[in-house]
């Protein structure tokens, strides 16, 4: 029974009901009207969120259900006969109308498992069974984007095309430019359909027309030779004698996810969907190698290191080459082996530990069989977790050696501060964040992180738009910290989110979920950075908001700087709000023009938080030792007078407020009489929270005559009121 009381059909009732919908004369004119109604984008000039808002309504087929159709369409020979656009509609609605009872009957074993005998129980974990997680591995988002599917494929089996050329007839660049090729020539179809609609010439539901394409027009578009295209499109392409007669319920393997180009009457290919040509292309080459006996434990050895050295070349991209080691054998002092990391990255006083899997979510368990959904969670995320943290520890301890696969000994810091944990996987995996933050087991410390589920599109997009060590260990740092708190359907999402909002969540929060629209801003910039299209590059928000206030620009000297005081003063920055960012933004303004003006040493003190640090700021041109002394004891005698854990000190040179040097101190608050003395006329810092206090508000309040909020000991009049 649903919520009204009206019995449901079973999941294969309505499967089926979808199969003879599918059979109807001229259906396949209603699967191009809804591929170009659900993944086609309109737009004028540059492209902007409002255009791609509809490919993020609930209304939308996923991407999931169009193949499904498209599975279910080649189970006979296809009937081309055009229907009325009245025929057409009634196949739409019937169509959509099907898959929203088929989405309540996948959603019917998550709400039967709540009901008044149970709902406050603590240990009921109704997310983690098969037949809830069914649902989930259907309908959550996609974890890539086409064009990393399409410009991976060539990276990831470079070492397979020996077997490529000799077994298929092309090489992987080959297969890569040809989709490439396909793209731009569907592109090209669907703006003269729509020409010719608007012409008269070409009916409003011959929408097929601009997923129909020619061998020549292939060879044309790519200036490839017709042999070499035509192996490529035969590798993607459904078998005339092909009925996908395997495909008889939702989970059963469906061959257009593996050959998504299907063959007309004339010759012709039909595409419905781009992405399903680029991810087949990153998908389907690992199954024909599979299939040979002889090279099944090549091409899994080459999967391997691709996850490995791709995980190398991003990150060096944003920590530099000098700060990336891989295949680190970590060994004891008797010479024992006691661990190997795949990747390590050192900056300053932080470290990450990253492992690579290539094991993929099976067919047995995306059909909601617990056990296999446990044991390809266990092989691809657990494991590759557990081993990321024991390496951990072994680091933090400090008594091994670290050594490259060249034998030679890798440096450490003295310390690590924090050391994150990051599992990485080459495909995509349904509902990874989900399932990771369900299933996952893990123990963190004090100085070691939560482990980083991710798959390589997600690392990509990370070192794309964080292209700073900086900002991206900081985000890394929220973002593990957070772990349980966060649910959204894709990483994608949380990252976006973090690009718009900077990631940061009150302590009085039990669980955040992020809808998938939060995405638009990082997909338009990730396609007007990779594709070209016109929009923005970099959504507007922590990259762009701050760029040109004092603080924004002190982040931006210190971005790539592997000091440890200097990354403690950064991740502080980055939590900061808007309100706060204007707030210190314009004391240190002030106090540079002040400095500038009269040679004098000027400052400004803030507490950060629920007092557990504060940061204060000097500005002057005296002696480096000179400066430095000064800085450190107004910092301990401000963090003595706040009890704070610990305070940062900054010294800005006042032309151009270039930072001279940072100051970091952390220790526990102790009581101490002489501190107490030295300090019993010091004022109260001024205190704001991280993120979005309104500390306009407070300065209003500040009477004329009270001490100055900066800290300075002047009264208000005499000092920042001026």
């Amino acid at each position: 029974m649903n919520n009204h009381g009206v019995s449901m059909r079973h999941e294969q009732a309505i499967f089926n009901d979808l199969a003879n919908l599918c059979a109807s004369p001229g259906y396949v004119h209603a699967i191009a009207y809804l591929c170009f109604r659900d993944n086609m984008t309109l737009y004028s000039g540059k492209m902007k969120a409002k255009d791609t808002a509809h490919l993020y309504s609930r209304k939308r087929l996923s991407r999931n259900e169009i193949s499904t159709l498209i599975g279910l369409l080649i189970k006979r020979d296809i009937d081309y006969s055009l229907p009325t656009p009245q025929k057409i509609k009634l196949y739409v609605n019937e169509t959509e109308a099907l898959f929203e009872e088929l989405h309540c009957a996948m959603s019917s074993p998550l709400l039967a498992q709540f009901d008044s005998s149970n709902i406050l129980d603590k240990d009921l974990s109704p997310l983690t069974s098969g037949d809830t997680l069914r649902e989930a591995f259907f309908y959550w988002g996609e974890s890539a984007y086409s064009f990393q599917y399409r410009d991976f494929s060539p990276v990831k089996y470079e070492n397979d095309n020996p077997w490529l050329i000799a077994n298929k007839g092309f090489s992987i660049q080959d297969a890569r430019n040809v989709v490439y090729s396909v793209a731009r020539l569907r592109n090209e179809k669907a703006g003269s359909m729509l020409c010719l609609m608007q012409s008269g010439s070409l009916s409003s539901m011959q929408f097929l027309y601009g997923n129909i394409f020619s061998l020549q027009d292939v060879v044309d578009e790519s200036h490839i030779d017709t042999i070499t295209v035509k192996h490529v499109l035969e590798s993607f392409t459904v078998k005339p004698s092909e009925y996908n007669d395997q495909f008889n319920s939702l989970h059963d393997f469906n061959i257009v996810n593996a050959c998504p180009l299907m063959l007309t009457t004339d010759g012709s290919y039909i595409l419905f969907d781009i992405y399903s040509f680029s991810e087949a292309l990153y998908e389907s080459p690992f199954y024909w190698m599979g299939a040979d006996e002889t090279y099944v434990d090549i091409a899994m050895r080459n999967r391997g290191v691709f996850t490995e050295q791709f995980a190398v070349k991003q990150l060096a991209k944003v920590f530099g080459a000098s700060n990336v080691f891989c295949n680190i054998e970590i060994v004891d002092s008797r010479g024992n082996t006691l661990g190997e990391i795949d990747v390590l990255v050192l900056f300053g006083n932080r470290a990450l530990v990253l492992q690579a899997k290539s094991k993929r979510l099976t067919l047995e368990a995306r059909r909601g069989n617990d056990r296999k959904i446990q044991d390809d969670f266990k092989k691809s995320i657990q494991d590759s977790s557990d081993q990321a943290c024991h390496c951990a520890q072994l680091l933090a301890q400090g008594s091994c050696s670290f050594k490259d696969a060249a034998g030679t000994s890798v440096q450490l810091p003295s310390s690590l501060k924090r050391i994150y944990t990051i599992c990485l996987i080459a495909d995509h995996y349904p509902a990874l964040s989900f399932q990771a933050r369900e299933f996952l087991k893990y123990a963190p410390t004090t100085n070691i992180s939560a482990p980083f589920v991710m798959d390589v599109f997600t690392l990509d997009a990370m070192t794309e738009m964080l292209d700073s060590p900086l900002h991206l260990m900081s985000y890394i740092d929220r973002r593990t910290y957070y772990t349980d708190k966060l649910m959204a359907s894709s990483e994608l999402t949380i990252l976006s989110y973090h690009l718009k909002q900077n990631l940061w969540m009150p302590d009085e929060y039990n669980l955040i979920q992020l809808s998938g629209e939060i995405s638009i801003d990082l997909d338009l910039a990730m396609y007007a950075r990779r594709e070209g299209l016109p929009g923005k590059s970099t959504p507007d928000g922590i990259l762009t908001r701050f760029s040109s206030t004092a603080l924004g620009r002190m982040v931006k000297a210190i971005e790539n700087n592997p000091d440890p005081a200097t990354i403690d003063l950064g991740f502080i920055l980055l939590t900061l709000g808007e309100e706060s960012v204007t707030y210190i933004s314009n004391f240190i303004d002030q106090i540079s023009r002040e400095a500038f003006a009269d040679g004098k040493n000027h400052d400004f003190t803030v507490a950060l938080g629920q007092i557990e640090t504060g940061l204060t700021i000097h500005c002057n041109n005296d002696p480096i030792e000179v400066a430095r002394l000064r800085l450190e004891l107004h910092c301990k005698a401000r963090k003595h007078t706040a009890r704070a854990k610990s305070w940062l000190g900054v010294c800005l040179r006042p032309i151009d407020q270039t930072l001279r040097f940072v100051i970091n101190l952390e220790f526990p608050w102790e009581q101490n009489d002489e501190m107490d003395l030295l300090t019993k006329d010091m004022s109260k810092s001024t205190q704001i929270s991280p993120l979005l206090l309104q500390t306009g508000r407070r300065t209003e309040k500040v009477g004329r005559n009270a001490p100055c909020p900066c800290g300075s000991g002047k009264k208000y009049k005499q000092c920042c009121l001026s």
